[in-house]
Parts: C-alpha cells; sequence; structure tokens
C-alpha cells in the first residue's frame, strides 16, 4: 500500500504544481478569464487518463491467460521506463520549470482558447497517462486481491492536491528538491519490484525462458501471508521466491539507476552546475517551482 501511495503523491504532485502554477500566473497577471480553458484541459486530460486505466483494467480481463501475463509484463517494463524517465526529467528541469510554463502560457494566451485548453491538457495529460500506466502495473505487481493497493493510490493522490492547494494559497514551504529527490529515490527502488515482476509475467507467458528456474525459495522463512510478508511485497513488491532472471533484472537495473539518479546533478551528461552571473554580478536564483 505505501508503495502505491508514494505513486499516487510523487505523480500527483507534479501534476498539482503545474495547475498551482498555470492558475497562479493568469491569477496574478489579471487573466483570471482564462481560467475556464485552464480548467477545461485539465477535466480532459484527467479524463482521459481514468479512461485509460479502466481499458487496461478491464480490457485485459477478456484476453486467455498467457496474453494477460504478456499485456502484464509488456506494460511493466514500458511503465518502469517512463517513471525512470520522468523522475530524471523533474530532477533537471524542476529549478526550470516554472519559466518554461509561463513561457508556453504567453504563447497560448496570444493564440487563443483553443491553446489555453491545449497547453492545460499536455501540461496535465502526460502525467495523467504516466500516473495511470504505472499505477496499474504496480497494483498488477501487488495482486493481493484486495482494494489496498487503489486505497494507497487513492490516498497518495488526496495528499498531493491538499498540498498543491497549500502551495497555492502560500500556506506550505518545503524544499522541492529534496523532496523530487528523495521520492524519486524511493520510486526508483518501487520501479525495480515492478520490473522484476514483470519480467516474471513475461516468463509466465513463455517469452523469456526460466520459469522453475528460482534464485531462492525463503517462503518458509518469510510467508507471503503473513503480516511482514504482505508488508514487504507492499513497499518493495518482494517475492520470496523469485527466478534468476527476476534478480539479475532487478539489481541491473536498480544499482546503476540508484547510483546515477543520486549523484550530483549533471554527472549523467558530464555537465557541472555552473552559472552564469547575471548583469549584476549576481548568481541566479535557485528557487524551487513552487
Amino acid at each position: 500500500m505505501f508503495s502505491n501511495y508514494l505513486i499516487g503523491l510523487r505523480e500527483g504532485l507534479e501534476a498539482s504544481l503545474v495547475v498551482c502554477i498555470l492558475i497562479a500566473y493568469l491569477v496574478k497577471t489579471g487573466r483570471r478569464d482564462a481560467l475556464r480553458p485552464i480548467w477545461i484541459g485539465i477535466g480532459i486530460a484527467v479524463a482521459i487518463a481514468m479512461g485509460f486505466g479502466c481499458a487496461l483494467e478491464f480490457g485485459s480481463q477478456e484476453l486467455t491467460f498467457q496474453a494477460q501475463e504478456a499485456l502484464g509484463g509488456s506494460l511493466s517494463v514500458v511503465a518502469v521506463v517512463l517513471v525512470t524517465w520522468m523522475v530524471f526529467w523533474m530532477r533537471r528541469t524542476a529549478r526550470h520549470l516554472k519559466s518554461e510554463l509561463h513561457g508556453k502560457l504567453d504563447a497560448a494566451l496570444a493564440m487563443g482558447t483553443g491553446a489555453l485548453v491545449a497547453t492545460a491538457f499536455l501540461a496535465v495529460g502526460r502525467e495523467g497517462l504516466e500516473t495511470a500506466l504505472f499505477v496499474w502495473a504496480s497494483v498488477h505487481a501487488a495482486s493481493d486481491g484486495t482494494p489496498r493497493p487503489l486505497v494507497g493510490v487513492a490516498l497518495g493522490l488526496a495528499t498531493a492536491v491538499l498540498l498543491g492547494w497549500l502551495f497555492y494559497r502560500g500556506a506550505l514551504r518545503i524544499n522541492l528538491a529534496k523532496f523530487f529527490t528523495w521520492t524519486g529515490g524511493m520510486l526508483v527502488v518501487v520501479a525495480a519490484g515492478v520490473l522484476a515482476y514483470g519480467f516474471h509475467d513475461l516468463q509466465e507467458a513463455d517469452w523469456i525462458p526460466g520459469i522453475n528456474h528460482l534464485a531462492f525459495d525463503i517462503s518458509g522463512a518469510i510467508p507471503p501471508d503473513s503480516w511482514y510478508g504482505t508488508l514487504l511485497k507492499g513497499v518493495f513488491n518482494f517475492q520470496p521466491d523469485p527466478t534468476v532472471v527476476q534478480i539479475t533484472v532487478w539489481l541491473l537495473y536498480l544499482v546503476p539507476t540508484l547510483a546515477i539518479f543520486l549523484a550530483p546533478v549533471g554527472f549523467a551528461s558530464g555537465k557541472g552546475k555552473v552559472k552564469e552571473p547575471d548583469d549584476q554580478g549576481k548568481q541566479p536564483s535557485t528557487a524551487s517551482p513552487a
């Protein structure tokens, strides 16, 4: 449940920040008349994301077992690729997100209502589709037969909306750079479990061999139906009897990805944190986008 709460919180807060930036900019510039198209675009994005999630869930139920496993495994891999790209992208661009959105909003205001709707839709829609896919993959990996994963996601999204509202009202100040670094690192751990389970699905679909070649089996020490087994499963997608392929994939993804993610910003691209002085010879601000 915690891992799904983290997904809802992390993804939902990004979308909430985007909405806050758009709304605050229009209010501060006296363009309240443009708020309605923005909300329409946001509403369309949320509806499409929810529809996408429903299509994944109910559409897959009509497939054969092997087809379900192949679909679940393939989409789990896609979801991990997307969420990995997202956490790295957010870490690198969070400081410039506000100015980037302001520039797009200025251009949309000059073009008219349709452009405003499209701007809000694109800004929020990407987050929504990524969230729907990763939540579906995570819930599919949990597969405990209870509504707890969905409850966790709902609580995470509700918390994100509340935090976004508090940011907008100026009632809450936190270091967003550190927040996204820590939650991003935890999300990488969650993604490693989803990826390993996705490869297990592909093995059950006979796409990858080795389904009976276990790395170890500690089901006797950590029963899957025990409270601690359930806790490990919910937080880390832990499996007491993983295959060799699962363990290999988990290690090959988690170790280098987490090391690069937690390295200083610019390490992966070879760029240092060099700042150009402004016209007065002062260093530019590095304030968070909230």
